[in-house]
């Protein structure tokens, strides 16, 4: 027997094994064929794979989609990724905010108070952007990949697995049908032979498919592992951002009454306090502060007494006339109070020069 020959007996062969299976399953669909079960567990096994397999890539997609909420981004990334090539570096939204934010300060001027302050939250901006990297870097290594992993490689195999015991069942079903119609006694035997073969292979198929599913299970602790992974990632982030905003809030501070007064506003609006969410306490518990009564209590001291105290300027302000001295932020100068001034403002002394400054500029020194 030649090559040819032997492929085409084998094509013959596949054929006529196909057409049994479609006719089995057919007959099946209408009712004119019984159809050997599954025994409770297997079941149970595949739907479970199934229910795993559905909600993994609907988490797996949502997570995508919180990471990167651009879709023209992630359809980019699909493609890189798929080629096998690495995506070209972008500014993320918050560095983007970050960079106009710097540019404008530079721009307005950063000895301005507002040119400074701009400038200001465009680096925290952009420290934001910087952690929001490697977040989506950590829960993609940690996460999204094993999710992935389990998809395209795990549950690609239960379902290959899946497919070949479904022709191994339609296999018996069609020699047990064979075998009832065998009216022969040599025609019985054969197909009584035939079912024991089947029989065997539907069981062996059954067994594989059953320890692949049983897999699932441990499948489930290592997604509880990767969540784990997430969540801590999510929980750095949330903290290194809620630090970023802390930092900033300091060097910000409040708003003088002077620019309040150039927006048409008669009084200072209170700033609330944002208190830290009770994940982030052991963060926000290593965060240097000052509170409000001690800072009120040294200017209180500081006015009742007739001496001075040095005291290191927070940002920088330009003197609106004469009466007032300009200020340089993080340099240390002597301030101290004059009888009747106005219970916001001290005298300022650099060297020979000397003038009104704002006391929200000022940070009182021991």
């Amino acid at each position: 027997m030649n090559i040819m020959d032997f492929n085409v007996k084998k094509l013959a062969a596949d054929a006529g094994t196909f057409l049994s299976r479609a006719v089995q399953f057919t007959e099946e669909k209408l009712g004119q064929a019984e159809k050997t079960e599954l025994d409770a567990h297997l079941e149970n096994l595949l739907s479970k794979a199934e229910c795993t397999k559905l909600w993994t890539e609907k988490i797996m997609k949502q997570t995508e989609v919180l990471l990167q909420p651009n879709p023209n981004a992630r359809i980019e990334e699909f493609v890189y990724e798929k080629l096998d090539r690495k995506a070209p570096s972008r500014m993320n939204n918050p560095e983007l905010l970050g960079q106009y934010m710097i540019d404008a300060g530079n721009e307005f001027g950063p000895g301005t108070a507002y040119g400074n302050a701009l400038i200001k939250c465009g680096e925290t901006q952009k420290r934001i952007g910087a952690a929001d990297r490697e977040l989506i870097q950590a829960s993609a290594i940690n996460f999204l990949t094993p999710l992935r992993n389990f998809i395209e490689g795990d549950y690609k195999t239960i379902t290959k697995e899946r497919k070949l015991l479904q022709n191994k069942r339609l296999d018996l079903d069609a020699a047990k049908t064979r075998l009832k119609k065998a009216k022969v006694a040599e025609a019985r035997a054969a197909s009584e032979q035939e079912v024991r073969i089947t029989q065997s292979e539907f069981d062996r198929q059954a067994e594989i498919t059953r320890l692949l599913l049983e897999g699932i299970s441990s499948t489930h602790a290592h997604h509880l592992r990767c969540l784990n992974d997430f969540v801590e990632a999510q929980m750095t982030y949330y903290a290194q951002c809620y630090q970023y905003m802390l930092d900033l809030q300091k060097q910000l501070g409040s708003f003088p009454s002077t620019f309040l007064s150039n927006n048409n506003q008669s009084s200072t609006t209170p700033v609330q306090s944002v208190s830290s969410p009770s994940v982030l306490a052991s963060a926000s518990a290593s965060l240097p502060s000052v509170s409000n009564s001690m800072v009120t209590s040294g200017l209180s001291e500081l006015k009742s007494s007739s001496g001075s105290r040095k005291a290191r300027v927070l940002y920088d302000y330009d003197a609106a006339n004469s009466s007032e001295l300009s200020l340089l932020a993080d340099e240390v100068i002597t301030v101290y109070s004059i009888p009747g001034m106005d219970s916001d403002w001290l005298m300022g002394e650099r060297g020979n020069q000397k003038g009104k400054v704002p006391i929200t500029y000022l940070e009182l020194l021991n």
